[in-house]
């Protein structure tokens, strides 16, 4: 059974891995207001476009993997912080529609109200994520009372703060991570449109790309830096050997210690994104920045995700009822069905490929004005 948590753990830290890194369509979107040439912001609308179904599908598996795997995390956050949820799901409603009638005839808003919406969606739906994430590291104001649900007046398992997760919005902490996701989405953006748009004035159009991914890469870093120091500072959740929960001094700094590897991993992503943003910056001709601050991405979240919840870590504390926080063992499925789910992920390999077969096919070569002239379905 516990084999099973820890595999179950790592698909989601790996999920959320690649959320965070398809966020770079987001990042991309709130560049738009920046492009005053309407055929440069054409390009980058279209290019975006094409893989805007990816970040919001990845979304929704993400939710999925959670309710099926960690059950009792799904009704606690997504249930009882569902001001701070239904946000994120608002601003992805704008995204979609945004991308479905921008450029559709008897278009009655214009093509900048929806551009107005893809910011949106790109600030406030990358800021709220990460204020959701930083929730599992820094802890929500909630009691999880089990026997409730047996009362019929009010079957709820979580009881929140009357603001149910809105004042995480506030937080300080958590909305450091937020920002700190934002400009990381838009140094991923800055990134992908200087790799996948080719416009007729590649010299100017390399040079506000290169100046973009230094000046978002370096508020990334350094929002990062603070939040890994506001992170090794904070104290985490353990649960002993006796069942009770006890609070330990810089948690998550021990647990990159004490899980080794993990920190190693760590390390590599961070030194990937960092060689990234500094050849991209720097270079004139260097391609493939993307995929090297992407992959290290993907390395550094599903790490960030690991360290909390493995080594007997709350992966969700309450501030407030510390007998209340998440564990990955007592929040999980039952022994069934994560044996059944984790024969599921054996085809995972096979959706993989196809993802990224899809992604060759329309990404590959870059996009071009004619292209986006010539093309039906427009965005």
């Amino acid at each position: 059974m516990e084999a099973l948590q820890i595999y179950w753990w790592f698909i989601i830290s790996l999920l959320g891995g690649i959320l965070v890194f398809l966020l770079f369509v987001q990042g991309g979107q709130t560049m738009i207001w920046g492009q005053r040439d309407p055929q440069r912001k054409s390009l980058i609308v279209n290019a975006l476009g094409r893989k805007w179904e990816l970040t919001f599908t990845t979304l929704v598996t993400f939710g999925g993997a959670f309710f099926a795997s960690f059950p009792l995390y799904y009704s606690t956050s997504f249930g009882g912080a569902y001001w701070l949820w239904m946000l994120i799901l608002l601003s992805f409603i704008l995204q979609a529609v945004s991308y479905e009638f921008r450029s559709k005839p008897g278009n009655i808003f214009g093509t900048a109200t929806y551009d107005i919406f893809l910011w949106i969606n790109g600030f406030f739906g990358c800021v709220l994520l990460g204020v959701a994430v930083g929730m599992q590291f820094f802890g929500a104001d909630f009691q999880v009372v089990r026997s409730s649900i047996l009362d019929p007046s009010a079957p709820v398992i979580s009881v929140w703060n009357s603001s149910h997760g809105f004042n995480l919005i506030f937080s300080i902490p958590t909305l450091l991570l937020g920002f700190t996701v934002y400009f990381l989405a838009r140094t991923l953006g800055a990134l992908f449109i200087r790799d996948y748009v080719k416009a007729q004035e590649e010299t100017d159009f390399m040079r506000r790309s290169r100046t973009s991914v230094l000046i978002n890469g370096t508020i990334f870093v350094l929002l990062f830096l603070s939040f890994l120091f506001a992170l090794f500072m904070a104290p985490g959740y353990t649960m002993t050997e006796d069942g009770f929960v006890a609070e330990v001094p810089h948690k998550y700094f021990f647990n990159l210690i004490d899980l080794w590897w993990i920190g190693a991993i760590f390390l590599i992503g961070v030194l990937m994104v960092l060689y990234a943003i500094i050849r991209a910056s720097l270079s004139e001709t260097f391609r493939g920045g993307f995929w090297w601050a992407g992959i290290g991405v993907v390395l550094v979240v599903t790490c960030l995700f690991c360290i909390s919840g493995y080594n007997n870590t709350a992966f969700l504390p309450s501030t407030t009822h510390p007998e209340s926080s998440l564990f990955i063992t007592n929040a999980s499925s039952s022994e069934f069905t994560l044996t059944t789910m984790a024969w599921v992920t054996l085809l995972l390999p096979i959706v993989i490929g196809y993802i990224a077969y899809v992604w060759h096919k329309m990404t590959n070569p870059a996009i071009t004005a004619k292209e986006v002239e010539t093309d039906d379905h427009k965005y």
